[in-house]
């Protein structure tokens, strides 16, 4: 092993080829564009996620190399199994390797019991251990009461035992160092990142093209429709976004791209809203194809963002980075990403509404006028080579904060 390279293993995302998920694209960002060969990564990447596997326990990726550890089907309880094993490798590959001087960077708070132990052994072996808690996982809608306790305990002991815990949002860190400050948590800030559209890029013109044939095909026009991104869960307001839409006097249409499937939530949602009597409201399922999907953003008059759980949204960066005018939920995560380059509402009834109507009668100009604020705003705050910038600055020479 160079005694000159910074071994960086990260575990907590599902792995690259990143698919779909923030901290996916997180990690793909992070190999894909880093710049000191003093950085060498191992990614953990979960056997189902693996798209290039090949039936190897060991695969590289944009020079990474990737340790695929198998994902078991056990319900809630799979993604913390995914993580000890992750852990468990990263220990023995370590000490194996006679690595001395490792960064072990674990992303969310799923294995809080049994953090502290793997910590000690980590450090025992030189390692440094980062922890990025995330946003609010336990309260998330779609977990019961026991499932929400697991989570919140698990995140004070992940917070208590991390060497340096990263927040991707200024919010999460303040709500990190008031909740936990007993325990004096050492926080730094660096945000998710993001790209502002080159719109003389053959990918940006490419994207367009195939965004229009798309939109043809399911009967809609460039600046014909609403758009809304991202997964379909509670927490996301999904429920708020259809009952106001569905009281607006928009022509325009609701195009929802999410993994919409048959389920308790599905059902909940046609029978509180009735969206499927209103002809605007599309569904049309996922899109996986960033080109085709940038297009589609770029195209829409404007986007909705409903998400109330979490720190700085991925979703949303790409949305400022592309579409002109975004409607927010107005929450802190969200002020603080979209500042005075986006709209808000809150749960009042009405308040969405109006604020759709409001965004309808927006001129062409007006609409240029926000998304110049909101490409300028990822420019300067939240591009990916700025971020990759930070983290490699981090991982080389240590926390300064």
């Amino acid at each position: 092993m160079d005694k000159n390279v910074r071994h960086v293993f990260i575990i907590g995302s599902k792995g690259i080829p990143a698919r779909y998920g923030g901290f996916e694209t997180f990690v793909q960002e992070l190999v894909r564009r880093k710049k000191s060969d003093r950085i060498f990564y191992h990614v953990a990447c979960s056997l189902e996620e693996s798209m290039i596997l090949d039936s190897k326990r060991v695969f590289y990726y944009e020079g990474a190399q990737c340790f695929v550890i198998p994902m078991w089907t056990i319900g809630a309880g799979k993604a913390i199994v995914y993580d000890l094993e992750a852990l468990k490798f990263c220990a023995y590959y370590i000490e194996r390797a006679g690595i001395k001087d490792a960064a072990v960077y674990v992303l969310a708070c799923r294995v809080g019991p049994f953090f502290e132990f793997y910590c000690r052994k980590l450090r025992k072996l030189g390692a440094y251990v980062y922890l990025n808690p995330d946003g609010h996982e336990w309260k998330r809608a779609k977990w019961n009461y026991w499932i929400k306790k697991y989570w919140k305990y698990s995140e004070k002991r992940m917070v208590q035992s991390a060497d340096y815990v990263i927040c991707d949002s200024m919010s999460i860190r303040k709500y990190i160092n008031t909740e936990y400050r007993k325990y004096h948590p050492h926080t730094g800030f660096i945000p998710y990142g993001a790209d502002v559209t080159d719109k003389d890029s053959e990918q940006y013109c490419r994207g367009l093209l195939r965004a229009r044939e798309w939109l043809a095909a399911r009967g809609l026009e460039p600046g014909g429709y609403y758009l809304i991104v991202g997964r379909f869960v509670p927490e996301n307001n999904y429920e708020t976004m259809l009952k106001e839409f569905r009281k607006s006097v928009t022509k325009r249409s609701l195009l929802i791209i999410t993994n919409v499937e048959e389920s308790p939530f599905l059902s909940h949602l046609r029978e509180a809203t009735r969206f499927e009597e209103d002809k605007r409201i599309l569904f049309p399922g996922t899109v996986y194809d960033s080109e085709l999907l940038g297009g589609i953003r770029s195209l829409a008059w404007a986007y909705l963002h409903g998400h109330s759980v979490g720190g700085t949204n991925p979703s949303l960066l790409e949305s400022l980075g592309m579409t002109r005018i975004n409607l927010l939920f107005d929450v802190s995560f969200n002020r603080e990403v979209g500042e005075d380059s986006a709209l808000y509402w809150d749960l009042e009834k009405g308040s969405l509404s109006r604020l759709l109507n409001s965004a309808d009668g927006l001129s062409e100009e007006q609409a240029e006028v926000f998304g110049r604020k909101a490409r300028d705003n990822i420019e300067t705050r939240y591009s990916w080579n700025s971020v990759v910038a930070r983290y490699e600055k981090l991982f080389l020479e240590g926390p300064v904060e």
